[in-house]
């Protein structure tokens, strides 16, 4: 018999048992659909949080305190003094591959003006970091160098500040805001650049002089943080380790002894965030994988049922010169067409959700071909499997024994 015939035969089989069909094909059709979920979200994430880091530069370096340790206990940076405003110097002086560089010192506080009130983050900086870190000005103006050096009570707030602070007017500039007691007056707004994709509000910050961060709110002398910008994307790395180098021979550190402070570059950042969601993916995708194996088990159970069912169909069958390879495939094709629709459906369902998912968290919709395919593949691997024994034994009935079987 063909190939044709034994698949019609079998499709109509399956149309018999409409319902008992469908709910057997149901633990493919979960198993499928979160596969493709899980892919497809994967990959959307890794893009989202890629472009996010991607848009503070990709040439951007960060140099940071190191953690400290004692006693072989990671205690953090706490307040290492490791990094001061002559390293900035340093950097600006020494090393060819960076255009710009900034010290970065941040407080908290309680943000006033007038009735209102809205707990916030200043963060001090000089002329540079708003280029250093692609903001952009809505209105106003930035900071100077005399600010710097006089540690001036001057800010630039973003949207949501503005929104909160300043409830009835759009406009503060020349205005001012509290924080901690400390006057400080507004010369710019910035843009507004929503929410990262870690759910973080961009918008909610505070930029002053780094010297009236240090000076006014919490009274040191060194920096936290130095955040740098090399000559292009491709010279950052070689940025990155001159940078190690000059602060090293800065900070008067012997060959045998470690760094007090850490460079990291965009690149090392995407590199490990990539790894990271890379590896989350891996693990959701077997979690998801799970339901793909108890649903050919589900399968396997039902072509068991179907086989005794059908025992005398299959005596009839053989009696009138159906050969045991007929029976065989016929019983296999039912098994891979549950699978494949099963498969089909819950492809369709995967990439309706994907989409639906994607849109709701603002990612990007994104369709993995290879995941797709593999699972159309895994169906049909899947029909094979879990339907090879139950239509060997279908195979193998006597058809005189079939024929008489209650």
């Amino acid at each position: 018999m063909d190939i044709f015939n034994l698949v019609k035969i079998a499709y109509k089989a399956l149309l018999r048992n409409k319902t008992r069909a469908m709910l057997t094909m149901l633990g493919i059709i979960i198993g499928i659909t979160s596969v493709i979920v899980m892919v497809n979200l994967g990959q959307s994430s890794t893009h989202s949080i890629n472009d996010q880091i991607s848009s503070m530069g990709t040439n951007l370096i960060t140099i940071s305190r190191v953690s400290q340790r004692q006693g072989g206990v990671n205690i953090g940076s706490g307040d290492a003094q490791t990094l001061v405003n002559k390293d900035v110097d340093a950097i600006l002086s020494k090393v060819k591959y960076v255009s710009e560089a900034t010290p970065v010192v941040s407080a908290s506080g309680q943000l006033v003006n007038g009735a209102h009130n809205w707990p916030g983050i200043i963060q001090g900086g000089n002329i540079d970091l708003l280029k250093i870190r692609k903001l952009g000005l809505a209105r106003g103006s930035n900071f100077t160098k005399q600010d710097i050096k006089s540690a001036a009570k001057v800010c630039i707030v973003g949207k949501t500040v503005v929104d909160n602070l300043f409830p009835d007017d759009k406009n503060p500039i020349g205005k001012n805001i509290r924080i901690d007691r400390i006057p400080l007056k507004i010369i710019g707004i910035l843009e507004s650049k929503g929410q990262n994709q870690m759910g973080q509000d961009q918008d909610d910050i505070v930029i002053a002089p780094y010297s009236t961060v240090q000076k006014r709110f919490l009274g040191i002398n060194y920096i936290h943080t130095i955040m740098a910008s090399a000559n292009s994307e491709n010279v950052a790395i070689l940025a990155a380790e001159e940078i190690e180098s000059i602060l090293r021979k800065e900070h008067k550190l012997k060959t045998e002894q470690e760094n007090d402070f850490q460079v990291r570059t965009q690149q090392e950042i995407l590199e490990m965030t990539s790894s990271i969601t890379g590896l989350l993916t891996i693990l959701l995708v077997a979690i998801a994988s799970i339901s793909l194996v108890v649903g050919g088990i589900g399968i396997m159970n039902i072509m068991y049922v179907t086989v005794t069912e059908r025992t005398k169909e299959i005596g009839l069958r053989m009696s009138i010169g159906a050969q045991n390879k007929d029976i065989l495939f016929q019983f296999l094709y039912e098994s891979i067409i549950l699978c494949l629709i099963g498969g089909i459906i819950g492809i369709i369902l995967g990439l309706a959700l994907s989409h639906i998912i994607a849109g709701a968290l603002s990612w990007p919709f994104i369709v993995s071909l290879p995941a797709v395919g593999i699972s159309f593949l895994v169906c049909t691997v899947t029909g094979i499997f879990f339907g090879w024994y139950p239509a060997k034994k279908a195979a193998s009935l006597d058809p005189i024994t079939a024929l008489r079987y209650e």
